[in-house]
């Protein structure tokens, strides 16, 4: 029986993008195939549980909306039969991926999040999103972000701030929203709120 190696499952809600401020259970799973210098994340495994354990504990939670997050979830191979089950009970689905796989069951979600990094610009396989964020690491971004519009098909593009050792950068996501046409401005509303 196949087991989901997760970082944390937890209720909150969603803190950046188009779906700012909806309530969702977010499923953390580990692993991640890019080592981003900036990423904030710990994506070791602190523990497995097996399908039907994780529906159990996703059903404990008072929201309806599940984000598959990590790490990166197009990586986990029994994410099919997952993402079937929470159909199948009702669930919307959203899936945040780095975009360095397209996986076919993708197409089974309810809203896709692409995150693509500009440190690894030929790793992007993905070329349909709802929406596009990238994170401002430097201002020298925007040529990654008008190639990458040209490559992944999405109805939003966000330049999100990068943080470092806490603080949030916000005047290089201006001065890169500032040479771009269409794109807007995306912050983590958790972290400005202090909640998770």
């Amino acid at each position: 029986m196949a087991k989901y190696d997760l970082v944390e499952i937890f209720e909150s809600l969603q803190g950046e993008g188009r779906n700012m401020g909806r309530p969702c259970v977010f499923v953390r799973f580990a692993g991640c195939n890019l080592a981003c210098p900036w990423c904030d994340t710990d994506v070791s495994c602190r523990f497995s549980e097996t399908l039907d354990e994780l529906l159990n504990e996703i059903s404990g939670f008072r929201a309806k909306s599940v984000v598959l997050t990590g790490g990166e979830p197009t990586l986990v191979d029994a994410m099919p039969e997952f993402v079937a089950a929470l159909k199948e009970r009702g669930y919307w689905i959203a899936v945040e991926t780095n975009g360095t796989n397209d996986a076919e069951w993708l197409q089974f979600v309810d809203y896709v999040a692409c995150s693509p990094k500009s440190e690894f610009p030929e790793s992007v396989a993905l070329t349909r999103a709802d929406e596009v964020r990238v994170v401002a690491s430097s201002e020298d971004i925007v040529g990654f972000c008008r190639d990458i519009r040209g490559r992944i098909a999405a109805t939003d593009y966000y330049v999100s701030p990068c943080e470092r050792g806490g603080e949030i950068d916000f005047a290089t996501a201006k001065s890169v929203l500032s040479q771009l046409d269409g794109w807007s401005l995306s912050v983590q509303l958790h972290k400005l709120l202090g909640f998770r």
